[in-house]
C-alpha cells in the first residue's frame, strides 16, 4: 500500500488543470467498553479518507470539484484525478474562487501516521477495575467507554503546499446506575492521552450524585434560576460555531443578522454585561489544534480555495460583545467583515472568574442544577431557539445546597438570549460535551448559573 506522503505525490503529478489539492487523513481509534460494571470489548480501528480537489479554469473564472473515497491503489490514481476534474467542470464557474495558498510547508511531512492502540488505556486500566469490584459490591452498575483516537492529516497540491498535523483526541463517558437501576447519572472527562484523568473522580463524583437522588421531589414546569456544569455550557455554546456564518447574517437569514437593515450584521452590539469572551484558538492549552484551513467541500464558512490559509486565534465574543463572525475570503469580500475562519475548538470564558460548580451551587438560594442536556434541536435558527431534553438527573438546590432529585423538562431557549441572564460564572476547564461528544471534540468551558432558565414542560423521561 502507498503512503499518504506518495499517494499525493502521484495524484497532483497526473492533474491536467490549474491547481489540485489532496488531503489524505488516517485515524485509528482505540476503545474500552463496559456494562453492568464489566469490560464487554475492546479494539483498535483503522480508517483512511482522501479527497482530491480539481481547480479548473473555465470561461469567466475558476471551477472547483472533489472526490472523496475510503482508498486509492495505483491503478486508481489517474482515474481519481480525473473523476475531480469532471466534478470542477460540472460544477461551473465558483462564487468563492479566491487565489490559492502556494509552496507553504507546516510539520513533518515525511514521517508515517502514529498510531494510537490499547497501550493508552495502561494508566486508567487498574482503576477501572477497582471500580468495577467497588461497585459490585455495592449494587451499583457503571456502563460507558474510553475512547482515544489519532488523526493524521497530509494536505498536498499541485502549487506546493505539504501541510500535515497530528490531532490526539480522547474522552471517558461513564453511566452510573444503582437502586434496580431507578436512579441514573452521568459523567463525562476530555484528555488528550488519558495521563491526566482519576477514574476515581469519575466514580465520585457518580456516586455523590445517585446519593442525592435517595430523595425525589416533583417541581412543575417554569423558569428557574440553573446551575450548568460546563459540559452542557459547551454543548449550548456549540451552536455559536454553526451559526455564526457571516454571509447568512449579511443576508439576513441569522440571529446575528441586523433586523429590517439588509446588509447589517449586529457584530459590535453588546450582548452580555459580563466580560464573556468565546473563542476557538489553535494554541489553546490542551485544545491544540491544525493552525491552518482545512477543507475538503465549500460551503456558507467554508471553502476549498482557503485550503492552507492560516486559522488563528478568533474571537467571536469578546467581553460580551458580538466581535465576529465566521466567514472564508470569499464571503469577507462580500460583507466588508474581516476574514475570520471556522475554528477547530471552543473556548468560554469570562476574565477573572473564579469558582468551580460546587461554588455556583453555593449561590443559588431557590434553583436546579443540571447533569446534562440532551437531544437538543433548532426550533428557530433566525434566533437560534434551541429545545431539548434534561438527563441523568436534576437536582433542587435550596439556600446553597442540593437537597434532591426532581423530575426531568423539556426546555426552550437560545445561548444567545441566555448570555444577557449569566448571573455568575466560574473559571473555565476543559471540559467534555455530552450532546456532540464526537462532534465537538475541543472544549472548554465554565460552570455557570442562568436567571430565568425555561423548563417549559415536565418530561417523563430518565
Amino acid at each position: 500500500m502507498m503512503s499518504p506522503q506518495e499517494l499525493i505525490e502521484k495524484i497532483v503529478a497526473v492533474a491536467d488543470y490549474e491547481d489540485c489539492v489532496v488531503i489524505v487523513e488516517s485515524k485509528t481509534q482505540a476503545n474500552l467498553r463496559w456494562a453492568s460494571s464489566t469490560l464487554t470489548t475492546n479494539g483498535v480501528i483503522a480508517t483512511q479518507k482522501i479527497t482530491v480537489i480539481a481547480f479548473v479554469a473555465v470561461d469567466g473564472g475558476i471551477a472547483a470539484g472533489s472526490v472523496t473515497r475510503a482508498q486509492v491503489d495505483a491503478s486508481e490514481i489517474v482515474e481519481i484525478a480525473q473523476a475531480a476534474g469532471v466534478a470542477a467542470r460540472a460544477a461551473g464557474k465558483a462564487e468563492d474562487a479566491a487565489v490559492l495558498a502556494r509552496d507553504l510547508a507546516v510539520g513533518d511531512w515525511s514521517a508515517p501516521h502514529n498510531p494510537t492502540g490499547p497501550e493508552v488505556f495502561g494508566g486508567i486500566a487498574p482503576e477501572l477495575g477497582e471500580i468495577f469490584k467497588k461497585s459490585q459490591a455495592d449494587k451499583i452498575e457503571l456502563f460507558g467507554y474510553a475512547e482515544h483516537t489519532h488523526d493524521t492529516t497530509w494536505v498536498g497540491s499541485k502549487g506546493g503546499l505539504r501541510l500535515r498535523f497530528d490531532q490526539p483526541d480522547g474522552r471517558v463517558e461513564m453511566t452510573g446506575k444503582s437502586h434496580a437501576r431507578s436512579r441514573s447519572t452521568w459523567e463525562g472527562r476530555a484528555t488528550r492521552d488519558f495521563k491526566n484523568l482519576s477514574i476515581a473522580e469519575i466514580d465520585s463524583e457518580i456516586r455523590t450524585r445517585l446519593e442525592w437522588q435517595g430523595r425525589k421531589l416533583d417541581l412543575a414546569a417554569g423558569r428557574y434560576d440553573t446551575v450548568a456544569p460546563a459540559g452542557s455550557v459547551a454543548d449550548l455554546y456549540a451552536y455559536l460555531g454553526w451559526f455564526s456564518g457571516a454571509k447568512d447574517a449579511f443576508e439576513g437569514r441569522s440571529v446575528f443578522s441586523q433586523r429590517g437593515q439588509a446588509g447589517k450584521t449586529r457584530v459590535g452590539e453588546t450582548f452580555s454585561k459580563l466580560p464573556i469572551t468565546i473563542y476557538s484558538d489553535p494554541r489553546y492549552p490542551g485544545l491544540e489544534c491544525s493552525e491552518y484551513v482545512v477543507a475538503s467541500s465549500s460551503g456558507p464558512m467554508t471553502s476549498v480555495f482557503d485550503n492552507g490559509q492560516s486559522a488563528p486565534k478568533n474571537e467571536t465574543f469578546k467581553d460580551g460583545k458580538l466581535n465576529s463572525l465566521v466567514q472564508t475570503r470569499a464571503t469577507s469580500a462580500l460583507t466588508g467583515l474581516p476574514y475570520t475562519p471556522f475554528g477547530r475548538n471552543i473556548i468560554v470564558e469570562a476574565a477573572g472568574a473564579t469558582g468551580d460548580l460546587q461554588s455556583m451551587i453555593a449561590q443559588v438560594k431557590n434553583g436546579l442544577l443540571l447533569t446534562t442536556l440532551w437531544y437538543i434541536r433548532t426550533v428557530d435558527p433566525t434566533t437560534m431557539l434551541l429545545t431539548g431534553l434534561t438527563r441523568d438527573g436534576v437536582y433542587q438546590i435550596r439556600d446553597g445546597e442540593v437537597i434532591g432529585a426532581v423530575n426531568n423538562f423539556r426546555w426552550n431557549e437560545s445561548p444567545v438570549e441566555l448570555l444577557g441572564r449569566i448571573r455568575a460564572i466560574g473559571a473555565t476547564s476543559i471540559t467534555q460535551p455530552r450532546e456532540w461528544a464526537g462532534d465537538v471534540e475541543r472544549a472548554a468551558a465554565p460552570a455557570v448559573i442562568f436567571e430565568d432558565f425555561n423548563m417549559s414542560t415536565v418530561s417523563p423521561g430518565s
